[in-house]
């Protein structure tokens, strides 16, 4: 079972209350991939008026045999991600002029985006960055097929990772 929320961080954005009418939530991790998928969603969302929001998950720390050190961990773990949402919120500012709300949880990361997306009925879009390497796509685009296959009741947008920025452009 998961551990449930850790923190969420709204950040109010510069659209007028009520004007947008989705929002495209990304999903966020160190991968060369977020960067196609982030621009995607910034390109949409800078056309259309409506707003990102961001998601990291934290895994839980599997470090038992004494409390303090696995405490520290996670707390160093949550400290590291909420530097790394910061960081990709400021890059969605420089694209749309708006700020993203933020989804940080601790947990099983399938878990924890079934339960965001159930608890935030504005999430319209769930935008995925796919790996295109060895590795394959990533472990979200491949549960599609799995473990999350009829249990997402949005739109999913897969984008490859490999796009360019031109080619994003194009689409958006």
């Amino acid at each position: 079972m998961s551990t449930g929320k850790v923190t969420r961080t709204e950040v109010k954005s510069n659209i007028k209350a009520g004007t947008a009418n989705r929002t495209f939530l990304v999903v966020v991790d160190t991968s060369e991939e977020l960067k196609a998928a982030l621009r995607f969603a910034c390109r949409r969302v800078a056309r259309t008026g409506d707003s990102i929001a961001l998601f990291h998950v934290v895994p839980q720390t599997e470090f038992h045999h004494f409390a303090t050190i696995g405490e520290l961990m996670d707390q160093e773990a949550r400290t590291e991600a909420k530097r790394l949402l910061q960081k990709v919120a400021a890059e969605v500012r420089q694209q749309t002029g708006r700020l993203p709300s933020l989804y940080i949880r601790q947990g099983d990361p399938l878990d924890q985006l079934l339960e965001v997306l159930d608890e935030e009925p504005t999430i319209s879009v769930l935008v995925l960055g796919a790996g295109t390497g060895n590795e394959g796509p990533g472990l979200i685009v491949s549960a599609l097929s799995g473990k999350l296959a009829g249990r997402i009741s949005i739109p999913v947008t897969i984008v490859p990772g490999n796009l360019s920025n031109e080619r994003i452009d194009a689409l958006t």
